[in-house]
């Protein structure tokens, strides 16, 4: 007679919801953004942040909760109140949050109820409870940071530094600004502009995503620098100013990878320009020819990322004003009536000799290409295939484009 085989125990409730806690904590950030999160935020705007702390969060109590120990409010608090901090400082109306997080908890109390057995009453009431005592100890937590972030004595030194970095741009005196900003004047700057590659927001959310990028880059300079950036970005564009000291121990290539990362976080492309070793009486015009610099990478279709004079020698000196920038732009106006013309044109100037290149470009026959490029010269004066007449197409276009812009 074969031996009875008993009937393997059921994992109880809590152990059911950890198997399932990806999905419930997506849940749980889909039903709090649902209740007040302002519609015109970017999406994924607080996926980043919030979404890795349900996560984890969570998991802990539930740990806490099968091992029938108590999860603390400090054990809250180290998950709680970064992310509690940074929605303090982006100015995210508290009354919003705790709608939000009221709204999460109503959605793990449903999936815990869809979990629960008709003989699990007990533990249901049980993980009830203990969850009862994680959202009293959230909101505590939330309320508490809010209040320590508007009290925070850190908020005027950063206005303080604020205010320098505008002074030092404008020109002015900057000596007691720098004393309330706790920070000595340095005789040399390297001088950063940022710029956002996108148009202007609109909406109730616009003030909320401004302060968020304005914190995502301060946070950003202050960690490449190790040291507090004074900054006057206000959630679009501005300039950053490294000290001397600061900026010696950062190559090119680390401002390639911040904008790099700003425009990963931020979901635009970003335009940083760097002009170093500046003396401090010489940073509102390198600030006035860096800002100008990110402008012309944006206006050029170049790609996002920290581009300095050498990068755009021909495009800045094309933007002085004077007689010659004026006639060279008057060369192209012939074409301009003839878009695929013009296309032509940028296409040969991209790829030079490559006719097959160029032409499959713009879908059309080599031949047809040849015969474009023909017409070219024939409005304007000025042969593509001459190298001479090419540069000066080139320096025309460019200054039109400029121009238009």
């Amino acid at each position: 007679m074969l031996a009875e085989q008993s009937t393997p125990a059921s994992p109880d409730l809590t152990t059911r919801l950890l198997s399932r806690w990806p999905q419930i904590a997506e849940r749980m950030l889909a039903e709090g953004l649902a209740a007040k999160a302002p519609a015109e935020l970017p999406a994924g705007h607080f996926t980043a942040e919030v979404l890795p702390t349900i996560y984890a969060c969570g998991r802990a109590v539930l740990d806490a909760i099968a091992s029938n120990r108590e999860f603390t409010k400090p054990e809250v608090a180290m998950f709680v109140a970064p992310v509690a901090e940074r929605h303090a400082e982006d100015r995210l109306p508290l009354p919003l949050l705790i709608d939000a997080i009221h709204a999460s908890a109503q959605s793990l109390l449903a999936a815990a109820s869809t979990e629960m057995r008709p003989d699990e009453m007990s533990d249901f009431i049980h993980v009830f409870s203990r969850l009862l005592d994680l959202l009293r100890h959230i909101n505590m937590t939330v309320v508490e940071t809010y209040t320590e972030v508007e009290q925070s004595i850190y908020h005027a030194e950063r206005e303080a530094r604020r205010e320098l970095c505008s002074a030092l741009v404008r020109g002015l005196p900057a000596e007691e600004l720098a004393a309330r900003a706790d920070t000595m004047l340095a005789e040399q700057y390297t001088v950063l502009a940022i710029h956002l590659d996108e148009p202007p927001r609109t909406g109730s959310a616009a003030n909320l995503l401004t302060r968020r990028r304005i914190r995502v880059l301060q946070r950003a300079l202050d960690a490449l620098t190790g040291t507090t950036t004074p900054a006057t970005f206000d959630g679009t564009s501005g300039i950053a100013l490294l000290s001397r000291s600061e900026a010696d121990v950062l190559d090119a290539e680390r401002f390639d990878q911040l904008a790099t990362r700003l425009a990963e976080q931020f979901g635009v492309p970003v335009f940083l320009a760097e002009f170093s070793e500046v003396a401090r009486d010489d940073i509102p015009a390198a600030a006035k020819d860096a800002t100008e610099l990110t402008e012309l990478a944006r206006l050029r279709g170049k790609p996002g990322g920290c581009y300095r004079l050498d990068d755009l020698l021909l495009e800045y000196q094309l933007t002085r004003p004077g007689p010659a920038r004026e006639r060279l732009a008057q060369r192209v106006i012939p074409l301009l009536s003839s878009p695929h013309l013009v296309d032509a044109l940028e296409a040969h100037l991209q790829f030079g000799a490559d006719r097959k290149t160029a032409s499959r470009r713009i879908h059309v026959h080599p031949n047809t290409f040849t015969y474009r490029l023909r017409r070219i010269a024939d409005l304007t004066g000025l042969d593509p295939a001459d190298p001479k007449d090419s540069r000066m197409l080139a320096a025309a276009l460019t200054v039109y484009r400029l121009d238009s812009a």
